[in-house]
């Protein structure tokens, strides 16, 4: 099981460490340790969202600026019939700047004086053992599934701690199931208990649960067809029922392609955090053509109450944009997405999107009332394409959110990455 420290470790200390932890496991060998990588990932970023209304005792800007390391070890497995492995995460936030009353970005943890410290780390570790086509890894975990997706848009991603098993044993069939019972959030150090989300008031706030049991199957029907099911259970809130397609087809000289999301989520349980009744309906329809891509989005919340996901993560919706998730009780919304890619300009690397995101009819919490929001997102991003700093990313974003209910924002962000295989 993995451990999270408050104790700020200089990157030299979480390299050192995720290496000697990874090569003194039981049993190593040639294939333990030839079938090893390793990477070091970095990821700079500065944040900036200006809150355009509120009074005066609420904070009307935020804005900081950090470095994140993440050193990704991962094993190869031991001989035999049953393999074991074992991987590990070293993970370091810096602040470059931040204070003033410009915390809550979610870059920096906020310490209880209302400051942020000069580094955070944490140490994962995932014990692995696999049969055939069939893995079981206990520990650390950063999972992207429609019934828990940890958010990675800040220094440090968002990590669970508990059990998955992934099975592919039958063609085009994969299975996923386990069970998570603690999360590191974006800008902590700390393993808490699994929360539920209450954007908006939407649910009672601060209502935890001891774990989450999932499972669910993805099969692959043909070429450019997949169907999905999930179903999911946080303990004594909420159970989830999520059916998903995903499709994509040549059409005349470009790609039509489909992504098709329901979830039915209801109270379970002792239902500790009262009515859950919502059903999530979504869809995203892209047409692409010679760098040109089209999208057209729709998303209807219906039931008694707004969308129900664990807190800090990543809900899984195809109108869940850079500030806002349009994920009210009764909610409709509605996006209009742009790409392109310059490639075909003769600038390789370089890309744009926008998107305009409109939602009305929300159920206002505490009240008879209702009411719309909009979002829209504009960015750019160029990834060097040769010589020393090839794969280095530049991504430059800008959002500007409105509604009738919660606080408006311009949020801008400008983010450079890298990732360092280093063997």
């Amino acid at each position: 099981m993995p451990t999270a420290s408050n104790r700020a470790l200089s990157p030299v200390h979480l390299l050192s460490l995720a290496i000697s932890t990874a090569l003194l496991a039981p049993a190593a060998n040639a294939d333990f340790v030839a079938d090893s990588k390793a990477s070091l990932t970095t990821t700079n970023i500065y944040l900036n969202r200006d809150f355009r209304e509120g009074t005066s005792s609420q904070q009307n800007k935020r804005d900081e600026w950090g470095q994140g390391f993440l050193l990704d070890i991962q094993s190869g497995y031991t001989e035999g019939t049953v393999g074991f492995g074992l991987d590990a995460m070293g993970m370091l936030g810096v602040k470059l700047n931040s204070g003033g009353g410009s915390t809550g970005t979610d870059l920096l943890p906020v310490q209880d004086d209302g400051g942020t410290p000069d580094q955070f780390g944490r140490l994962g570790l995932t014990a692995k053992v696999k049969v055939s086509n069939t893995e079981l890894r206990y520990g650390s975990h950063i999972p992207e599934l429609p019934v828990v997706k940890a958010s990675d848009s800040r220094l440090l991603p968002q990590v669970f701690e508990g059990g998955l098993l992934t099975s592919s044993e039958l063609d085009g069939l994969t299975f996923t199931g386990g069970r998570l019972d603690k999360v590191i959030d974006r800008a902590s150090t700390n393993s808490e208990e699994l929360i539920l989300n209450s954007k908006n008031r939407r649910f009672a706030g601060g209502i935890t649960a001891d774990h989450l049991d999932l499972m669910g199957l993805d099969y692959q029907f043909a070429k450019g067809l997949t169907g999905r099911y999930y179903f999911a259970d946080l303990d004594d809130i909420y159970r989830q029922h999520f059916f998903g397609l995903l499709a994509s087809q040549p059409l005349g000289s470009g790609t039509l392609s489909a992504d098709v999301r329901l979830m039915l989520s209801k109270d379970s349980g002792a239902s500790n955090a009262g009515k859950i009744d919502n059903r999530a309906f979504n869809a995203m329809l892209s047409y692409a053509i010679n760098g040109h891509k089209l999208g057209l989005g729709f998303q209807d919340m219906s039931g008694d109450t707004g969308y129900a996901y664990i807190d800090g993560s990543d809900p899984f919706l195809v109108n869940f944009v850079q500030i806002n998730d349009f994920a009210n009780a009764d909610e409709r919304s509605w996006q209009a997405r742009y790409d392109y890619d310059f490639g075909k300009l003769g600038v390789p690397g370089l890309s744009f999107m926008t998107r305009y995101i409109k939602g009305s009819d929300a159920q206002i919490a505490g009240t008879n009332d209702t009411g719309g929001e909009w979002e829209r997102d504009i960015e750019v991003k160029y990834v060097v394409q040769s010589g020393p700093l090839k794969d280095v990313y530049v991504r430059l974003r800008n959002a500007s959110f409105k509604s009738d209910f919660a606080r408006d924002a311009d949020e801008n962000r400008v983010i450079v990455g890298y990732t360092l295989p280093i063997w």
